[in-house]
């Protein structure tokens, strides 16, 4: 859940000034780094769970704003669209019961949107894709008011210097323009966070871009959108085009796009991952710090780095880096990104737990999957399972081909 305050820096004094800030951030992490003040010996899973609000012909309802107005549960927050809603479930250990206490709090959580969204004659809905929105509710007026949205908005409508285009061929083909990043809010996913220690990352990271592409074949269910049949999960195709800043000039799509699966195997850490996001992806938003990060870690503390997690939180990897902290104790995750919400709760923690199994067993059973596997395979994989699901073709070890029903 990112900062709600952030605001555009187009062309501002202030863009300038949160570089500045994002550039003392880094600093910062890398001193933490060296010194080793990551946490190294726990192991924690944690997931968000978004959510469509719909009224009784199952449209979408834009009543969060009315239904956050109640203080139903520090958990659940806005999202983009006022038919969207997000819940933060409490991060916990990777160990005994951790999947059924995610199952019981998910449940937990979703009831208590539901009954505060009956009040206002709507229901919660769990899809990876509403098929039932038009492009009539993507709409301003149905934009989240907080400014961190509609900054989001205005700031990557100027870098394209016009509207955003989506186009998707599946079974059917899609080919829609529209005047505002409200494409996003057709999405609703299922995020799943594993923590790592700092000296495993990129070799974890390695494995889960490798793992994406069967779990994602696995718990495809977006193949509808406007009417069209396209993807097996067309959440994959959409996101994309939603949140892409780049215009259809040749020389701009050359530019990698800020929704990415990445380029390249990790070989030297975090680091390496925000340093590139750093160099490579422009501000698009930008909030106040007073903190100074280096003068923290110099006193043994813990900093926020909330300009460092800010900026993370506008390039949109399908496995995100992300800095955190556990009763002011620093740590490290992996955010998953891929998977749909629902259709149900259990099917959304199978999933977790088909993702978190390969995470802890992967590296004991195959090894760095740098080291035997080309890095444009694992891409086009996932790709393929996006497209294709169960049926799709992968390519394995010693380049063979294997289908992904029969590799999962």
């Amino acid at each position: 859940m990112g900062e709600q305050s952030a605001r555009d820096v187009n062309g501002t004094e202030s863009g300038r000034t949160f570089m500045k800030a994002l550039l003392r951030d880094m600093r910062a992490l890398e001193t933490m780094l060296e010194r080793g003040m990551f946490e190294t010996q726990k192991r924690r899973i944690g997931a968000e769970q978004e959510m469509f609000l719909v009224d009784r012909d199952l449209r979408p309802a834009p009543v969060a704003a009315e239904l956050l107005k109640d203080n139903i549960d520090p958990r659940i927050v806005g999202e983009l669209a006022r038919f969207n809603l997000e819940a933060n479930v409490n991060p916990r250990l990777f160990e005994g019961l951790c999947f059924s206490q995610l199952e019981t709090e998910l449940r937990e959580v979703v009831q208590i949107a539901q009954m505060r969204a009956a009040k206002h004659d709507a229901r919660v809905v769990l899809a990876g894709i509403l098929p039932s929105v038009r492009l009539e509710d993507l709409s301003l007026e149905n934009m989240n008011p907080r400014p961190r949205y509609r900054a989001l908005n205005d700031t990557l409508r100027a870098m394209r210097g016009g509207d955003f285009n989506i186009a998707i061929k599946g079974i059917d083909e899609l080919n829609i323009t529209h005047d505002n990043v409200m494409f996003e809010a057709c999405n609703t996913s299922f995020q799943i966070h594993f923590q790592v220690a700092p000296d495993e990352f990129a070799k974890l990271h390695n494995v889960a871009q490798l793992v994406s592409a069967p779990i994602l074949a696995a718990a495809v269910f977006s193949p509808v959108l406007f009417g069209s049949r396209l993807w097996h999960e067309t959440r994959i195709a959409l996101f994309s085009s939603s949140i892409d800043e780049r215009s259809n000039a040749p020389k701009q799509r050359s530019k990698r796009p800020r929704v990415t699966f990445g380029d390249q195997w990790v070989r030297d850490g975090v680091l390496e991952i925000f340093r590139e996001q750093v160099s490579r992806f422009r501000v698009v938003l930008a909030a106040e710090t007073d903190e100074d990060p280096v003068a923290v870690v110099e006193r043994g503390e813990t900093p926020d780095l909330s300009a460092l997690k800010l900026h993370n939180g506008t390039v949109y990897r399908w496995n995100r880096a992300c800095y955190g902290a556990t009763d002011g104790v620093p740590h490290l995750r992996i955010e998953n990104r891929i998977l749909p919400a629902g259709p149900t709760i259990v099917d959304e923690v199978a999933n977790a737990a088909f993702f978190f199994g390969l995470m802890n067993g992967v590296l004991e059973e195959l090894g760095d999957p740098a080291q035997w596997m080309e890095f444009d395979a694992a891409k086009d994989n996932f790709f393929a399972a996006a497209r294709h699901g169960l049926k799709a073709q992968f390519t394995w070890r010693s380049g063979e081909t294997v289908t992904a029903a029969d590799l999962i």
